[in-house]
């Protein structure tokens, strides 16, 4: 018989591609991630891996097992939540990561909902970008990740994963108050493409959005100025170090001396923030009052 334990250790290998990052993200030891996939290839009497200098790749027949492993554990899931709710158990932790301006703008407001509506629900928060939120859901190290679709996300109808709307915002363009563009009523991107860009870093979210509302104009952006933090993308922006495209949220309350903000000319470029959490965890019912709160918070 195959233990469940062993297919949730094979889906971590398929999703991390080296047994050293998979035995890294489900705390165990590389050796011991080895010996349980062995186990499982002598459960099933099949060769479910193939090892090389590049990492581990699934066999076939370790495909077929990876697409029943994602059925068997969202099973499990919804198993674990109806048992809760049929203990009525709701009390008790709920981890959430969440990136930054997804913080403020829809988890904060979130946990004060739940602090009257379900107060025996604790929420714990980490800071952690949507490429990184994801993968800590499926390695089971957070419950909800808020995170933004991103070039190579997991789809929205993943096995692995629910996903649940939040909000969508445009970014706006923010050039120095002395840029020839200042009094523009709208900025066309086209006409950005040889000034100095500045940015987040490659693997964030926004990355991905800025390069590609860059790409659809025409032009590759020159970021010679790199950080996650939009707070000092647009102090850099008010040095006239360049221009940026900066999430609309994430310019409120900010100090915006020293530079001007424009919405982008045509369509501009957007941000669509989701929550996630394992398939058929959805109705936990720890999780299902946080997922109502996030997108109460996010209508709001």
């Amino acid at each position: 018989m195959i233990e469940a334990r062993r297919l949730h250790i094979l889906r971590a290998v398929a999703d991390h591609r080296t047994v050293t990052a998979a035995a890294a993200a489900l705390y165990l030891t590389p050796s011991a991630v080895s010996q349980q996939l062995t186990a499982l290839e002598q459960e099933t009497g099949h060769r479910l891996v193939e090892r090389s200098a590049k990492g581990v790749r699934l066999t076939p027949a370790g495909e077929i097992l990876l697409g029943h492993t994602n059925a068997v554990l969202a099973q499990l899931e919804r198993a674990e939540a109806e048992l809760a709710a049929y203990s009525s158990g709701a009390a008790g932790t709920v981890t959430v990561a969440a990136f930054a301006t997804g913080i403020a703008e829809v988890v904060a407001p979130a946990v004060a909902r739940l602090a009257e509506s379900a107060p025996g629900i604790r929420i714990r928060v980490q800071d952690a970008e949507g490429d990184a939120s994801l993968p800590m859901v499926l390695d089971r190290q957070v419950d909800v990740a808020v995170a933004v679709e991103y070039r190579g996300a997991p789809p929205a109808d993943d096995p692995r994963l629910t996903h649940v709307p939040l909000y969508a915002e445009p970014f706006d363009a923010v050039v120095p108050v002395t840029h020839r563009l200042a009094d523009a009523n709208e900025v066309p991107l086209a006409e950005l493409a040889k000034d100095v860009w500045i940015g987040p870093y490659p693997g964030n979210p926004c990355h991905d959005v800025v390069v590609l509302a860059c790409e659809s104009a025409g032009f590759q952006p020159l970021l010679e100025h790199s950080s996650d933090d939009f707070r000092a993308v647009v102090a850099l922006a008010s040095a006239d170090a360049g221009v940026a495209l900066v999430p609309r949220s994430a310019l409120r309350g900010m100090d915006l001396t020293g530079v001007v903000v424009h919405p982008v000319d045509g369509v501009a470029p957007t941000r669509r923030v989701f929550a996630a959490v394992r398939r058929g965890a959805e109705n936990h019912p720890l999780i299902r009052p946080v997922l109502d709160a996030l997108g109460e918070a996010a209508r709001a």
